[in-house]
């Protein structure tokens, strides 16, 4: 049944939210601002990987987006594959039981239609095709909101992923090169539009300039060990990652520079453990950081920002702090560019800490130049993404608003 006649409508969010990804979590944090802000009639409830966390944070009913609870676990054990393999079927049926429900569903950026990082078929690219395909059978709106998409070498993966894109109502992406990726793939992409990352709406402590002699340096780290295609290499690839990320932090705490850790996911602890052992000054600290406002937050304070992960970026940029990508993909030197600090990019899986140091002085001897830029283009993609919760509202709530008309396609 299907809501009308002031009936409140049923939105859904789906996604790998609460599982301990901030990233994830600050653009369901983005979606929910808007829908509370412009649609406080709709009944929210998500879909995803983590419920408990999600339900206590932001205050929605959430069911487990898997029913095998070891979903992300390796299988090895015959009962072990045997359960995943039945949680499959076992999906199929709950997932397209809870798209029923809602008349709306959103998926709130994330890069769910790349494999930049390890990434197995019939994970999370199987629940997205679910979701997409259940969407189509019962006339279910799904959008897939400012997402990230790239090149997918897997056969498999490219196709779930490929058939996912096509299924849903409404695309719209992060950058440019997404959407590029999926007209490759074999997306017709005429009527999709290419927004900033759902993160810049998000509302962030200032930055001050800083005072006196040279301060804090925020290092976001990261569990990297690659890609999809990296996985015959991925041990070589984190080895060199983590050296070369202790020699410059070894060297900042040689100048006499403190030195702020920050993850962005659960995952990423261990990496800061072996940064703490193998420099063990006081000089070198991590902070406990839960959403990407405490990010922002510890961000704001420093003098500049050295990180990996593509939303402890946002949360540098947003903040309007200097920052250097170490960058394991393609999507950040896109954002980079777009926020115009394209010459501060480095490769995480090439990590030399001696150019990391020349770049990194560079950076802070722009510093002032640098900052008025990203006020610049902070102001800017907040007005781009107004007109992305504007599309929104019109695409997928039409009895509630008109339909805009385009202004530009700034962002193409």
């Amino acid at each position: 049944m299907r809501a009308g006649g002031g009936v409140p409508p049923r939105v859904g969010l789906f996604g790998l939210l609460g599982s301990g990804n901030l990233g994830n979590d600050g653009s369901l944090e983005a979606v929910l601002g808007f829908l509370r802000a412009e649609h406080p009639e709709a009944v929210v409830d998500a879909l995803c990987g983590g419920p408990e966390a999600v339900t206590a944070r932001f205050g929605i009913p959430a069911t487990r987006l898997h029913w095998y609870g070891g979903e992300y676990r390796t299988a090895s054990r015959a009962g072990s594959i045997a359960a995943k393999g039945f949680g499959k079927v076992v999906d199929a049926v709950r997932t397209a039981r809870w798209v029923r429900r809602h008349e709306v569903v959103i998926v709130p950026g994330m890069g769910v239609l790349e494999a930049t990082l390890p990434l197995r078929p019939w994970g999370f690219p199987y629940a997205l095709f679910l979701l997409c395909a259940s969407g189509r059978l019962f006339g279910t709106r799904v959008a897939l909101a400012g997402v990230g998409a790239a090149p997918i070498a897997d056969r498999p993966v490219r196709a779930l992923v490929r058939w996912s894109a096509r299924l849903a109502s409404y695309r719209s992406y992060r950058d440019a090169q997404s959407r590029d990726a999926m007209r490759a793939m074999g997306v017709d992409t005429s009527r999709d539009e290419v927004y900033p990352d759902l993160a810049f709406s998000l509302p962030a402590p200032a930055s001050s300039a800083p005072q006196g002699p040279p301060g804090t340096v925020c290092v976001g780290v990261m569990a990297f060990h690659g890609g999809n295609d990296d996985r015959a290499r991925a041990e070589e690839i984190h080895r060199r990652y983590l050296d070369g990320t202790i020699r410059f932090v070894r060297a900042l705490v040689a100048e006499g520079r403190p030195v702020r850790l920050l993850t962005g996911d659960a995952v990423d602890a261990p990496v800061v453990d072996a940064i703490l052992d193998a420099v063990d000054s006081p000089l070198v600290t991590a902070a406990e950081t839960a959403s990407l406002a405490d990010l922002m937050k510890e961000m704001a304070a420093a003098d500049s920002v050295v990180a990996v992960r593509y939303h402890n970026l946002i949360c540098a940029l947003k903040t309007g702090t200097p920052v250097l990508a170490v960058g394991y993909a393609a999507k950040s030197e896109a954002l980079m560019a777009g926020m115009g600090l394209g010459a501060y990019c480095h490769p995480a899986r090439e990590v030399d800490a001696d150019r990391l140091l020349v770049q990194f002085r560079e950076l802070e001897e722009h510093a002032p130049e640098l900052r008025r830029t990203l006020a610049e283009r902070n102001a800017a993609a907040v007005r781009r993404l107004e007109h992305q919760f504007t599309a929104l509202t019109s695409v997928l709530f039409p009895a509630t608003g008109p339909v805009p008309t385009p202004t530009s396609r700034e962002a193409s």
